[in-house]
């Protein structure tokens, strides 16, 4: 406990000093996302619940945290915050058709031993509570290049107020692009690094590659990583359509 509390510590002495009062409230929203998130999972396990709803519920109110509390309500959090949550209701839609198609919902037969003195009939639907765990561990990267979109092109209209719609919107995709490629990395390495664990078990039980390529569990894993790199490519056009749009008709009026 008292590694975490100074753990917890160094991060916010460092937050201040670099990010200021934005530090600060950074700071501040990952203990209120932390909150939403814990809030939503205790929900979900009543069986009344529909976790697709608690999904978008806490979804939304992450977004505006992250967006909203932590850079102020303004043109360009208003536009990545409608950016944010129409990919996400795309991405939910694709997500549980995948979902219910492959079939990786649940536990794999890795994690049965440690479960089966509990009973599986719990009443929830396993379909849904997979959906809503991959759109929960994409929400913070979806989130992330919505703002880093937005912000650049509201940068580049200051500067060159006579720029086309068209014109700001290349530029939002030129963004984009340079951005696709290391979150895209970040989210796959992020996944590994948490499941590097997986991997050496899967060694120690001598499996070959086809099995740990059909293992239900490292299927899960491939497919949260390939759903949010698909996140991530929606909302960049989705962003720099629905900026260019909106600043362009804003300075228009």
């Amino acid at each position: 406990m008292n590694v975490l509390v100074c753990l917890a510590a160094i991060l916010f002495l460092l937050m201040i000093l670099i990010g200021g009062k934005k530090g600060a409230r950074s700071f501040i929203a990952l203990f209120l996302n932390f909150s939403v998130l814990f809030l939503a999972t205790l929900f979900m396990t009543d069986p009344n619940a529909d976790p697709i709803l608690l999904t978008l519920i806490a979804s939304t109110i992450i977004s505006c945290i992250t967006l909203f509390f932590i850079n102020e309500v303004n043109k360009k959090t208003k536009t990545a915050f409608l950016s944010t949550i129409i990919t996400l209701a795309t991405l939910l839609f694709f997500i549980i058709i995948v979902t219910e198609h492959t079939m990786t919902q649940g536990f794999g037969e890795e994690e049965i031993e440690e479960l089966s003195i509990f009973s599986m009939y719990i009443g929830v639907d396993f379909v849904k509570i997979g959906a809503s765990m991959i759109i929960m561990s994409t929400i913070g990267a979806i989130t992330d290049v919505a703002i880093s979109i937005s912000s650049p092109m509201r940068e580049i209209l200051l500067h060159n107020p006579n720029i086309s719609r068209s014109s700001l919107y290349k530029f939002g995709l030129s963004i984009g692009r340079d951005i696709l490629g290391t979150n895209t990395n970040t989210l796959f390495f992020a996944f590994f690094g948490g499941y590097l664990g997986l991997l050496i078990w899967f060694k120690d039980l001598n499996y070959s590659f086809g099995e740990i390529v059909n293992s239900k569990v490292f299927s899960a894993e491939m497919i949260t990583i390939l759903c949010a790199g698909i996140g991530i490519a929606l909302i960049i056009p989705i962003t720099s359509w629905i900026t260019a749009y909106f600043y362009i008709k804003s300075r228009d009026q």
